[in-house]
């Protein structure tokens, strides 16, 4: 059993699920555990490829700014890595074209970079850098079957080898980390610790979607490197997204919420690209050659747990598993990468993975998923057919002033601008109420 009056606050830290967000959980903790063992269902291809415990895998995955910025801080020279393994810069200001509700953006000066990739490409690289640190062990084609602990205290995980008939054992730990994503356990786990239920928030605007790879038309000239068409509440709730990856390829994703879904198979696929708002995607993707299959993904509600209120001592949940937003807003890599410097500060505050510093690590992880969650939700529920998520005359207000960002967006440079850091998370939202800012969105 793990000594719970243990002093130095190191030991055993598990990672439960070892994607992006666990891969860099594990990464956070090096240093601050004797040991930190990762526990993944899969076992990861030989090779950069598709692997089937990432069901949204095959779809469209980018780092805004600040996440790139939080990934660098944590991996010096990993965006370089990145970039040689086929990553795709993406000047937001010169090479991304984006529809939003209120019209095509203002063209204008920036900075501001995303980093595009399929997400063997994004993962691989890290993981990568995860197995240089000799304190991390990954253990691969084992799955996580429960919690070790009591109702106030998680002190370790059972697992078992993926497969028929594998036998049960105990990983103690001083720390657990639930990485797990969308489908996470951990609630169900809890529950039969006999912990209460952790109080979450839920927004769903019933979202599906499909991807597909293209072979970007050599020689071919197009006035964008990535399109980026949003829906518009209430009546399109068709968005797309083309991005450039690797090997000169495009990926497309194209989504809808509920009422609105594209329909399966390349049939559908095409005829939701005519429903979007406006045909650039289209005729982009009609003079490409299609080189996978259409995929479909229902990633179902966005969930915001708060564990911050309500958890165990011993456990830090982080990454989807901790805070679920709509994909079509490209939050997710992002937030994962806050979620492990957030780690990070609160072990390094405390030197090592003691109690206090998960308490630590909980609140500040419920901190960097705020804001990106007050985004997305708030826009899912402008949505008829949406359940859940915030309402009330303060969402109304919101709503009103975000469109008149928008509009002012089309025409005013600065506007565009201000906007692009708050959407790429560099940002808070307040800047928006700034004198200048504010004079210029209510001129309209």
């Amino acid at each position: 059993m793990v000594d719970q009056g243990t002093v130095s606050g190191r030991g055993t830290a598990v990672v439960i699920g070892g994607g992006h967000a666990g891969l860099l959980a594990a990464w956070a903790l090096r240093g601050y555990a004797d040991e930190v063992v990762v526990v993944e269902r899969d076992r990861y291809p030989a090779e950069t490829d598709f692997r089937a415990g990432v069901p949204q895998g095959r779809h469209a995955h980018l780092l805004l700014e600040a996440g790139h910025r939080a990934l660098e801080e944590q991996m010096p020279g990993i965006r370089a890595e990145l970039v040689a393994a086929g990553a795709v810069w993406i000047h937001m200001a010169e090479e991304l074209r984006w529809l939003s509700p209120a019209g095509w953006m203002a063209k204008h000066e920036s900075d501001l970079r995303l980093l595009s990739g399929t997400r063997p490409v994004l993962e691989r690289a890290v993981l990568e850098r995860v197995r240089t640190e000799p304190s991390i062990r990954i253990e691969e084609g084992t799955e996580v079957v429960g919690l070790l602990g009591s109702p106030g205290t998680v002190t370790g995980v059972r697992v078992r080898e993926r497969g028929e008939g594998g036998e049960v054992r105990e990983i103690p730990a001083e720390l657990v980390v639930d990485a797990s994503g969308r489908s996470t356990s951990v609630p169900g786990w809890l529950a039969e610790l006999g912990v209460p239920p952790v109080p979450e928030e839920r927004v769903d605007p019933g979202v599906k979607y499909a991807s597909r790879l293209y072979q970007r038309p050599a020689g071919a000239e197009f006035d964008f490197e990535a399109l980026y068409v949003q829906a518009k509440a209430p009546d399109v709730p068709q968005v797309g997204v083309l991005l450039p990856v690797e090997n000169d390829r495009w990926i497309v994703s194209l989504g809808g919420m509920r009422g609105g879904h594209p329909e399966a198979g390349e049939a559908g696929f095409l005829r939701h690209l005519d429903l979007l708002r406006d045909s650039p995607m289209r005729e982009a993707v009609l003079a490409a050659t299609p080189v996978t299959e259409v995929r479909g993904f229902l990633p179902g509600p966005g969930v915001f747990r708060h564990y911050e209120r309500s958890a165990p001592d011993g456990l830090v949940v982080l990454g989807d598993a901790s805070c679920t937003f709509n994909p079509v807003y490209g939050q997710g890599l992002t937030v994962a990468a806050f979620g492990a410097g957030a780690l990070r500060a609160a072990v390094a505050q405390y030197g090592g993975i003691s109690h206090p510093a998960a308490r630590a690590a909980r609140k500040a992880v419920a901190l960097v998923s705020k804001e990106p969650w007050v985004m997305s939700s708030g826009e899912d529920v402008r949505f008829a057919a949406t359940t859940g998520g915030p309402s009330g005359v303060l969402v109304k207000v919101q709503h009103r002033f975000l469109d008149r960002v928008l509009q002012r967006a089309t025409k005013d440079p600065h506007i565009a601008a201000v906007f692009y850091e708050v959407m790429s998370l560099v940002t808070p939202s307040q800047v928006l109420f700034r004198p200048a800012n504010l004079a210029s969105v209510l001129r309209g």
